[in-house]
C-alpha cells in the first residue's frame, strides 16, 4: 500500500476564501500541479462561485 506521504495524487480540502469555512474534498496529481491549487467552484452557503484555495 502506498504511502500517504509519497503519494503521487494525495488527498487534498479546497477551502472557500469567502470565510464560510465550506470545503471541498479532492485529489490532486503532484506531478502536473506542485503549486497550490485553486478553483473556482460554488459555495452553497452564500450561493455563489467563489475561489476555493488548497489548504495543508
Amino acid at each position: 500500500m502506498a504511502k500517504k506521504d509519497k503519494d503521487v495524487r494525495p488527498i487534498i480540502k479546497l477551502k472557500s476564501t469567502a470565510g464560510t469555512g465550506y470545503t471541498y474534498v479532492t485529489r490532486k496529481n503532484r506531478r502536473n500541479d506542485p503549486d497550490r491549487l485553486v478553483l473556482k467552484k460554488y459555495d452553497p452557503k452564500i450561493r455563489q462561485h467563489v475561489e476555493f484555495r488548497e489548504e495543508r
